[in-house]
């Protein structure tokens, strides 16, 4: 179907008020012709009709079916597309000529010029002017509107008509009557534009009824054109009508101009979603990545936030050979899909800008700040697991060596109270001998000494155990078990010496003499044998040792305990001295000695087996710390090989960093040879890997040794890692700014030598040299431009290059903004407009329509996505094109 709206729009009152003034000059006594009126009858009736079954009627007689103005006044609406006064449904004649006057000054009002022709002539019947006026109708709103190089009209038609006949034998269009009496013209027409539909080659010129006939009933049933012609009356007729014969003509060109029209909005539309299929793709793409990512983190952190500690050092150690597991082979590759998510998500966005889409929101929890969070989270929980495996395992060790330093203190315990229950219960004392029973008292006394002297071990022995429960060792009910009895036994012990005592005092008053000497002798053996105890279970005592310093500081204690033994030994040949006095004055004196010293049971041959033990401990003591020296004295040199690998490759990642940093504000060569220059950079750096694994290796010495501190070194290999995923990151980053460049200069047709003008000028302005300007800074950049800004207008200039309101303006941001202007891209308004010519000017489309404009898979990719159509012409089917259109560009959802 034909549709005048558009042309109707655009009509002008200038060159376009001549012609119509000098057709209304024709020669009105020729349609008093038979043969002439006849023609028009039949092409006027048919036009008309063409245009009426859009509104569901149609006319049979013209001059008599407008006579009451109603099917007139409905004519105009249509071809117009505009509403006319409200008809008057009244059967007078002055209802009909008030109709038909609001017809005519309709025509009036666009333009025309009517001569000649009244109302009540229209209203009479009279055929020759409602020919007339049927003609002027055609005219204005068929004819008129064609243009074609600079000529418009009844030129124009006919200039068409030559370009698209020119290249067919037997066709020289020079009018419109005579020129196509042989009907080949009409056919030449048809195949121009739609090949398919006439085989040219098999028309005779000598045949002008079947070319005629053919060309008529082709147009009529693929190109929706009525037949308005009689084939016998053209060729009957030495001169065909003009006017018929232009009515006719006009029926094709807008045909197959509409149908061009048709094309190039299909195209628009199949280019549009073809780009927003793509895109969604590209957004499903980086949802299904972000959600494994997102999901790999969230399973990832309960495990590093586990702190159930195990009870044993294999155990704690097998832990923490699953964490560097997860170091060495699970993380890495999340490392790289978290990179690529983010290169996916610029890449997109940039591709959103250049198609005037807005710019890609994810779904609530996969932006890229939140990947950020979440893997900032796991890192922190990352760090603080490792830290929480080293200070278990340290604490595992501090148990173990308390735990064994428990177990040695109590045997020693324990041994020296085993049989002091009975010795303090026995009764010696109610048979002795007056002597005996001083020798009792003392022997007694001395034994308190030696009580009280193991009052300080008893306390370690309970210090150690509270210890343990503090850092809650797992063998603690054991060890509260054995804790408590040695405690009961003490108490018991005390009660016991208590009583003894008291017994031996009560006795005493009866009972003289006393040995002096062996008293002397016990009260100086007692100290004496009590510090080779606490000497021997020193040189026996366990040690725990993280540097040279502190085992150094043992081998100093211990050289000092050594300089001590000369005096020590003096002693002990004192305390010997005794002992031998004894039994020199009983030799001399004639005294038998019963062989045992009543007031104690150290005798001189357990002094002597002590100090021999304890000459022996003391090189086993000497030998056990060199070893522990020579350990500490590697661990040394480990860290010592760790600091200066770390202190190579720390600094030459922070000198990488910084030269990217320099590299991605500054332009040296095109974008390709940056581009080409970068990768080769990303390369050097990929090779510099092998230096990191070695580190790694080294580091797991470290580990494995239990190595916790370096003075030698500023650098952990925790540094080193982070320092080196933001270097992979940061290089992968800048290639895909430089990529967006080149997608960006390309889209928009920038010149190097503009990109080199919009960086030296981006620079200049950044003062922090950040590759971010600061809202301030660029707004300085403008106004060197020449722009001049008011605070409205800079507002929505930063709302367009800092959509999420970061504050900052990055580099590829500016280059948009410069560069929008540029840029021929498709608008919801032009996408409305095509939609709009394929639904025939309708506000709605049919799926049927669709199918038939577009490409299978777009037409069915609109179908699924339009809303049905819900506006007062609604149709079964109707689907709603102008907001799936305003969807596509984010003005409102889909």
């Amino acid at each position: 179907m034909v549709d005048y709206h558009a042309a109707n729009n655009q009509y002008s009152s200038g060159g376009a008020q001549t012609y119509m003034e000098q057709e209304n000059d024709w020669d009105r006594d020729l349609l008093l012709d038979p043969a002439w009126e006849k023609q028009q009858r039949k092409t006027f009736t048919a036009w008309c009709n063409s245009h009426l079954r859009k509104a569901g009627t149609q006319i049979e007689n013209i001059e008599e079916d407008f006579r009451d103005g109603l099917k007139l006044m409905l004519l105009l609406e249509v071809i117009s597309g505009e509403r006319l006064p409200k008809p008057e449904r009244g059967k007078m004649r002055v209802h009909k000529i008030n109709n038909v006057n609001k017809a005519l000054d309709f025509i009036a009002s666009k333009g025309v010029k009517l001569v000649s022709i009244g109302a009540e002539e229209i209203v009479d019947g009279n055929a020759k002017m409602t020919l007339g006026m049927i003609w002027t109708i055609i005219l204005r709103f068929a004819i008129q509107d064609i243009s074609v190089e600079e000529t418009s009209a009844k030129e124009g038609l006919l200039l068409w008509c030559q370009r698209k006949t020119a290249p067919y034998k037997n066709v020289n269009v020079q009018n419109f009557h005579i020129s196509w009496k042989d009907g080949l013209a009409f056919n030449a027409l048809i195949h121009r534009h739609r090949p398919e539909l006439i085989d040219y080659d098999k028309l005779r010129k000598d045949d002008p009824v079947t070319n005629l006939n053919n060309a008529f009933e082709v147009a009529e049933k693929y190109l929706d054109i009525p037949k308005m012609l009689d084939a016998e009356d053209i060729v009957n007729t030495a001169r065909p009508d003009e006017k018929a014969i232009m009515t006719y003509v006009s029926s094709f060109y807008h045909a197959f101009s509409g149908a061009q029209k048709a094309e190039t909005a299909a195209n628009r539309i199949c280019k549009v979603l073809a780009v927003n299929q793509e895109n969604e793709h590209l957004m499903q793409d980086y949802e299904t990545l972000a959600s494994a990512l997102l999901e790999w983190i969230r399973r990832t952190i309960p495990w590093l936030e586990n702190r159930n500690p195990e009870k044993t050092m294999s155990e704690m150690q097998q832990k923490l050979e699953d964490f560097r597991d997860y170091r060495r082979v699970h993380k890495p590759p999340k490392v790289q899909e978290k990179c690529q998510l983010e290169i996916n998500f610029n890449t997109l966005q940039t591709k959103l800008r250049l198609g005037g889409r807005p710019a890609f929101m994810p779904s609530e929890g996969h932006m890229v700040a939140d990947i950020n969070r979440a893997w900032h989270t796991l890192e922190g929980a990352e760090k603080g697991y490792e830290e929480w495996l080293l200070n278990e395992i340290r604490r595992l060790e501090r148990l173990d060596h308390l735990a064994e330093k428990f177990r040695q203190k109590a045997s020693i315990h324990e041994s020296w109270t085993d049989g002091k229950e009975a010795m303090l219960t026995q009764k010696d004392y109610e048979t002795a001998t007056l002597s005996e029973v001083k020798a009792l008292l003392r022997k007694h006394q001395a034994f308190e000494s030696d009580l009280a002297a193991h009052q300080d071990r008893m306390e370690q022995i309970a210090a150690i155990a509270q210890e343990l429960n503090e850092l809650d060792y797992y063998d603690s009910p054991s060890v509260n078990a054995r804790c408590q009895k040695i405690c009961d036994q003490w108490d018991c012990l005390g009660a016991l010496t208590q009583s003894r005592r008291e017994s031996l005092q009560k006795t005493e008053k009866v009972l003289e003499s006393i040995d002096e000497l062996y008293l002397e002798y016990a009260k100086r053996a007692a100290p004496f044998n009590n510090w080779m105890e606490s000497a021997m279970e020193d040189l026996q005592d366990m040690f725990i040792v993280h540097n040279i310093e502190e085992i150094q500081s043992l081998i100093h204690a211990h050289e000092q305990f050594k300089s001590t033994l000369p005096d020590a030994n003096r002693e002990r040949e004192a305390i010997q001295a005794f002992h031998a006095e004894v039994q020199k004055i009983a030799q001399h004196n004639g005294i038998k000695l019963s062989g045992i010293n009543p007031y104690t049971t150290i005798t001189p041959q357990s002094i002597d087996s002590k100090w021999e033990q304890a000459q022996k401990l003391v090189p086993q003591r000497d030998k056990a710390l060199q070893e522990e020296l020579r350990k500490q004295q590697s661990h040394d040199n480990l860290r010592r090989n760790f600091a200066e690998q770390a202190n190579v490759v720390g600094p030459w990642i922070q000198n990488k960093m910084e030269e990217i940093g320099t590299i991605s504000i500054e332009m040296i060569g095109t974008l390709e040879d940056q581009l080409t220059n970068l990768k080769e950079y990303e390369r050097s750096i990929v090779d510099y890997k092998p230096n990191i694994e070695q580190l790694e290796g080294v580091h797991q010495h470290i580990q494995e040794a239990l190595i916790f501190d370096n003075v030698y070194t500023a650098y952990s290999m925790e540094h080193i890692r982070v320092g080196w995923e933001q270097l992979l990151t940061t290089i992968a980053r800048t290639i895909n700014e430089i990529e967006n460049q080149i997608l960006t200069r390309d889209a928009k047709g920038i010149s190097q030598e503009e990109l080199y003008e919009y960086r030296a000028s981006f620079n200049h302005f950044d003062k922090k040299r950040s590759g971010q300007m600061v809202s301030d800074d660029f707004r300085a950049l403008l106004i060197s431009t020449g722009n001049s800004l008011g605070d409205a207008e800079f507002a929505r200039i930063m709302g367009i290059v800092d959509p999420n309101n970061t504050g900052t303006v990055t580099f590829q941001a500016f280059i948009d903004f410069m560069s929008r202007e540029t840029t021929d891209t498709d608008t919801a308004d032009q996408v409305i407009a095509s939609f709009k010519i394929l639904a025939a000017d309708k506000n709605f489309i049919t799926a049927e329509e669709l199918r038939r404009e577009l490409p299978p898979d777009q037409a069915e990719y609109c179908i699924a996505r339009m809303a049905p159509y819900t506006g007062p012409d609604a149709v079964p089917g109707a689907l709603d094109y102008m907001s799936f259109s305003t969807a596509l560009y984010g003005e409102s959802d889909l």
